[in-house]
């Protein structure tokens, strides 16, 4: 696998733009993380980004697994040796494959948690320990009490108000004085899930947990 390879500019800026976006919450809360983790969370969450439109792009099921199928093509360029696909978000998830010599399998895992959304509803666990996986990868991370805790978090991203949700927050959060402080910029947006504080006051809010190694 060669780590030569270096998206252009123009593909890091529409990643940023697209995520700043679409999920800000996340977005303010991946800035928290030194380059180059920071482009390369944020190219794993554009990349989110994209498989979760797959159910809203189209409603005709096999339209939606030829979609998939390409991702899955895609990221097999992309962690491979040769040119990825002229596409910014697969560009700037080669240079994060490259460099964090993760292989494709990583992220068709992901692919595969959201193609279950195709005929029925999402496996909020599965898609949630799929995308924590690879952002724990780009971060450096793995040991057992921080990937709990990000399986929990990300788990209780993707799921609505209730009392499961809030026992995956309970269960991150136990965690808390043991988790490798690198991996806050994925955990902090456990904040945004009890509505710590207004849109607006979230940066602050983010910033002032990040130095007390909360969330």
């Amino acid at each position: 696998m060669s780590e030569s390879y270096s998206a252009p500019e123009a593909s890091h800026r529409y990643v940023l733009d697209l995520v700043r976006a679409a999920d800000r919450d996340r977005f303010l809360a991946a800035l928290f993380a030194p380059e180059p983790a920071r482009r390369r969370l944020l190219a794993l969450l554009a990349f989110d980004h994209e498989l979760a439109r797959t159910r809203t792009v189209t409603r005709e099921p096999t339209l939606a697994r030829i979609r998939l199928e390409w991702w899955r093509e895609a990221m097999a360029e992309a962690a491979g040796i040769g040119k990825p696909r002229a596409q910014p978000i697969v560009e700037s998830l080669s240079e994060t494959a490259r460099r964090c010599r993760l292989g494709a399998e990583q992220f068709v895992r992901l692919i595969d948690a959201r193609e279950e959304e195709i005929d029925g509803p999402l496996d909020v666990v599965r898609a949630g320990h799929a995308l924590a996986d690879l952002e724990l990868a780009v971060l450096g991370v793995g040991d057992p009490m921080t990937r709990d805790a990000a399986h929990a978090v990300g788990a209780a991203w993707l799921m609505g108000e209730g009392p499961e949700r809030d026992a995956l927050l309970i269960e991150a959060r136990a965690r808390r004085r043991e988790i490798n402080p690198a991996a806050l910029p994925i955990l902090l947006p456990a904040l945004a899930l009890e509505g710590a504080a207004s849109a607006w006051r979230r940066p602050l809010a983010y910033w002032w947990a990040a130095r007390r190694g909360r969330y």
